[in-house]
């Protein structure tokens, strides 16, 4: 994913046998029309889009000595107005990025661990976390299981089960998911057994 969309201007340097375009300086006009065109490509938090602004500027004071801190201000001023104007919402972003996160399988520390990297706040993501919690109070064994049917991981190995149980185990602690969670997925006798258990959660909910 290309974030700097770069304008077009002279060359430099060559790509694929074909003169590589030199982006224009940046200016408060390109770069409020570089946010809008991200926003409306991409769901975005307000600190990532600042800093996606923020790499315009950097590579316009490399080529064009473009005054830092004027640049700075104005990223700052857009992303405060697109803030204002609901065009960036960190609480819903979040919410709606940790529920993709965990329809792919995503533990909660890993939707947690995204989140921050996209510079969203403990507030947004506790309340993220816990909308998601909310939806589904069983979130994690189901993202668990998920991610094992994606890896392929325990009940979802065709041959070597036994042999392979550590190293499955390993690979859930990595995804972030407890040992308690991940051996209670990698040892179930088969997917079936999983899809038992789910069912029987929620008839435990429900009752």
């Amino acid at each position: 994913m290309n974030d700097d969309f770069t304008d077009a201007g002279a060359t430099t340097g060559t790509r694929n046998g074909k003169p590589r375009r030199k982006p224009k300086p940046a200016t408060a006009e390109r770069l409020r029309k570089a946010a809008l065109s991200y926003v409306d490509r991409y769901a975005t938090s307000a600190a990532n889009l600042h800093e996606v602004l923020m790499r315009r500027v950097r590579r316009s004071t490399r080529l064009h000595d473009t005054d830092m801190e004027e640049a700075k201000q104005w990223a700052d001023d857009i992303v405060a107005d697109f803030v204002t104007r609901k065009l960036v919402n960190d609480r819903l972003y979040a919410e709606n990025r940790a529920a993709s996160l965990h329809r792919s399988g995503a533990s909660r520390r890993k939707i947690e661990m995204s989140l921050k990297i996209k510079g969203v706040g403990s507030a947004d993501i506790a309340n993220a976390l816990e909308a998601l919690a909310d939806a589904n109070p069983d979130a994690e064994f189901t993202a668990a299981c998920r991610h094992a049917q994606r890896r392929r991981l325990g009940p979802w190995r065709r041959d070597d089960r036994a042999a392979r149980r550590d190293r499955d185990l390993a690979a859930m602690a990595r995804a972030g998911f407890g040992y308690r969670m991940a051996s209670s997925v990698i040892d179930a006798v088969d997917a079936e057994a999983l899809e038992d258990e789910a069912a029987r959660r929620a008839e435990e909910r429900l009752g």
